[in-house]
């Protein structure tokens, strides 16, 4: 039974994360320092201190749940666990980069810049109270897509992640988005609810965050991945490190494919999934998607440890 790493995104960030992984172990620790070197500035205060609010702000939530998630890593690896211990890894939306920089694809410094590049262009992409999204819950991807569908009325409105048998999100004009959690309540849903983001996420209307993306992406070096990536808008594995900086382009306006990612390593004989980083979201999800398999969450210093037993 082989296993696979994966990383969360975004809404998995809470002040005090990877602060206890930072003072147990210095390559964790490394890791804070050296994301507060690339962007200048002391992130991990932030992180450690908060307050939730600034942290959650797109532009500093996506490169501090990498910074976490690489810290546990290194820890991992300080306790003799190596990212080809698994078979592949993978990450949800801003995941992916994690996924990239644990399996040497992207230095750790350069996640961080682009992290940060990211989300400040997802952020300003779409001027606040145009766009919004919406969790579906108690529908399948089809039903939800089609709900999208019905609901766009000439403006966009996506589904943007498919996350589980049962949790689909749309995303797209705040409108639009509106009459799709009302088209899903007729149509059976459990719950249709709008989700409290700043910006409307992997649809079309970050086209100019995209565009910006491939701006950054070009400057940047990129290695052929350590462990095969998968990446959310394949749900399918990808080793061509030429391939990474267009999957990554692709991904801020293409739907993350997260259940079918999860079906497709199961698929590979995956039985084992770690989530490493701040929170257990991903976990809850790998269980609805693949009940047969184990998971486990690698977040503080226990459960580092824990891998030793």
């Amino acid at each position: 039974m082989s296993k696979a790493f994966v990383f969360p995104g975004q809404g998995a960030q809470v002040v005090g994360m990877g602060r206890d992984l930072a003072a147990a172990y210095p390559a964790a620790k490394a890791v804070f320092d050296e994301v507060d070197a690339a962007l200048d500035e002391k992130l991990s205060a932030l992180i450690w201190e908060g307050g939730q609010e600034e942290l959650t702000l797109t532009r500093n939530a996506q490169p501090a749940l990498m910074a976490t998630s690489i810290a546990a890593m290194r820890a991992l690896e300080a306790e003799g666990v190596k990212v080809t211990d698994a078979a592949y890894v993978a990450g949800h939306s801003l995941g992916e980069y994690s996924a990239l920089c644990a399996a040497g694809a992207l230095s750790l410094a350069d996640t961080a810049r682009l992290l940060r590049v990211r989300g400040e262009a997802m952020q300003a992409a779409v001027s606040v109270g145009v766009g919004a999204m919406a969790a579906l819950l108690g529908l399948d991807f089809a039903a939800a897509d089609a709900v999208a569908r019905e609901a766009a009325q000439g403006e966009v409105c996506q589904a943007a992640n498919d996350n589980d048998p049962a949790q689909v999100v749309v995303s797209g004009h705040k409108a639009a988005v509106e009459r799709a959690v009302e088209i899903a309540k007729a149509r059976g849903a459990k719950r249709a609810i709008l989700l409290p983001v700043s910006a409307p996420f992997h649809c079309a209307l970050m086209q100019p965050a995209a565009d910006r993306m491939a701006e950054a992406l070009e400057g940047v070096a990129v290695a052929a991945p350590k462990v095969p990536v998968v990446a959310n808008v394949l749900a399918r594995a990808n080793a061509d490190a030429g391939a990474v900086r267009d999957l990554l382009v692709r991904q801020v306006t293409g739907s993350v494919r997260w259940r079918e990612s999860v079906e497709w390593m199961a698929g590979q004989g995956v039985g084992e999934f770690w989530e490493i980083g701040a929170g257990k979201a991903l976990s809850g999800m790998i269980r609805r998607i693949a009940r047969e398999a184990e998971c486990r969450a690698v977040g503080a210093p226990e459960d580092v440890a824990a891998v030793r037993g």
